[in-house]
């Protein structure tokens, strides 16, 4: 998809439906539902400016897709939109929890509920896996390109996944890594 494809939401509200839809599809692994939501379904981004929100949205204070709704919101309508999709990203599913909460407190010693709260984390993990195989294509157009993104990405897993290094310390030592490498490759 191109920049002249992308279509701009008609109002404050339809950005409050649309992330209000995405939120509750995506219970544990929103940014998957995200990118086929405002990439694909919608057609408000192209696949690189989703990955440009996301990558801002990364490095800001707070979950992710709560940074992309603010600032995609922030986009389209000012103010206005920022709240809008972020009151659809949030408002149903915090009521949601909240009564799960209620239920989970009565019901945590059953065994299907251990189980299903396992089985959650297994999609959640799944969503996540999916969204960065889909996101890979978008970064042809990256400045450290694939086979540099790759490295970084293997580094990453690496050292989370076989050395058991603490997630802030692989962000301090790999994170700080790429953002060097990136700095030198914008330099050339």
């Amino acid at each position: 998809m191109s920049d002249a494809d992308v279509v701009a939401p008609r109002a404050p509200a339809e950005l409050f439906f649309a992330f209000n839809r995405l939120a509750l599809q995506g219970f544990g692994g929103v940014l998957a539902v995200a990118q086929v939501e405002l990439v694909e379904r919608r057609r408000w981004l192209t696949r690189e400016q989703f990955l440009e929100l996301l990558s801002v949205g990364q490095v800001l204070p707070g979950p992710n897709i709560v940074n992309v709704s603010l600032m995609f919101g922030d986009r389209c309508f000012g103010w206005r939109g920022a709240l809008a999709a972020l009151a659809g990203l949030l408002l149903v599913p915090l009521a949601i929890v909240m009564a799960l909460t209620l239920a989970y407190h009565r019901f945590a010693d059953w065994p299907a509920v251990a189980g299903a709260l396992r089985g959650m984390g297994c999609v959640a993990a799944g969503l996540v896996v999916a969204t960065a195989v889909k996101l890979a294509g978008g970064l042809k157009a990256n400045r450290l390109g694939a086979p540099l993104c790759a490295l970084v990405a293997l580094a990453t897993f690496a050292t989370l996944a076989w050395l058991r290094l603490p997630l802030a310390g692989v962000i301090a030592g790999v994170g700080t890594a790429a953002v060097v490498l990136a700095a030198w490759r914008l330099t050339r």
